[in-house]
């Protein structure tokens, strides 16, 4: 993969680009060090700075919550999300026309990642914190679990005929991603523990108990 990169990017353009690392898990951040090798060697490059958490493998520079990186035209916003590990980093972007945010494992569509190094009350901060965001952001995440969280959504909120369709339009297509912030605060029970339906199914109104039985549900559950 790596020399596939470096053939599609020219030196004078990889030399303005980072790497910027969402977690330190190898499935997201596991090519850094062969990429770097890659781009000295192949391009001649010096230095190739790789922004990321704690843990990032290769990392040059950590980032702090609300840090901007500059990149271009581009202006990168990282936003601290600790729970899935504890140092996990989403990256807001935005070109002056469209945002997007690159969630890793932090948000899914119509689900959230597991809480691996953090507690519910951090997954509860993370997640709100992302719902703040304009409503229209795309939302770019680490892994494509789309349908299965929606047959766990879907028995989570019965009464909600939107998320039904939206199930529907799901399963024609072949990609489901990107989502954008407005669809999963319609359609993701994870952001919606403030909702009746989503509270009922958990017991508690408590919204951060809500969480995280929600994700223990969902740890254990088989859809048929």
């Amino acid at each position: 993969m790596g020399h596939l990169v470096l053939h599609l990017c020219p030196a004078k353009v990889m030399r303005n680009i980072m790497d910027a690392s969402k977690l330190h898990k190898a499935d997201h951040a596991g090519g850094n060090e062969n990429l770097v090798k890659q781009a000295k060697k192949e391009l001649g490059l010096k230095d190739i700075p790789i922004y990321g958490g704690e843990k990032v493998q290769a990392l040059t520079h950590m980032v702090k919550d609300n840090e901007e990186i500059p990149l271009g035209q581009l202006k990168i916003t990282c936003l601290s999300t600790p729970c899935h590990t504890a140092g996990h980093i989403c990256y807001l972007v935005d070109d002056g026309n469209k945002k997007a945010v690159f969630t890793g494992d932090t948000l899914f569509i119509s689900g959230c990642g597991k809480f691996f190094e953090g507690t519910a009350e951090q997954m509860y901060s993370s997640l709100q914190k992302l719902a703040k965001l304009d409503p229209q952001t795309e939302v770019y995440c680490g892994h494509e679990y789309t349908l299965q969280n929606f047959k766990f959504a879907v028995t989570v909120e019965e009464n909600n005929s939107g998320l039904q369709d939206r199930m529907k339009q799901m399963q024609s297509k072949k990609v489901t991603i990107p989502s954008t912030i407005g669809d999963e605060l319609r359609y993701n029970p994870f952001m919606r523990t403030n909702q009746e339906d989503v509270q009922k199914y958990t017991g508690t109104k408590n919204e951060i108990e809500c969480l995280a039985i929600l994700r223990e549900k969902k740890n254990n559950f088989k859809s048929t």
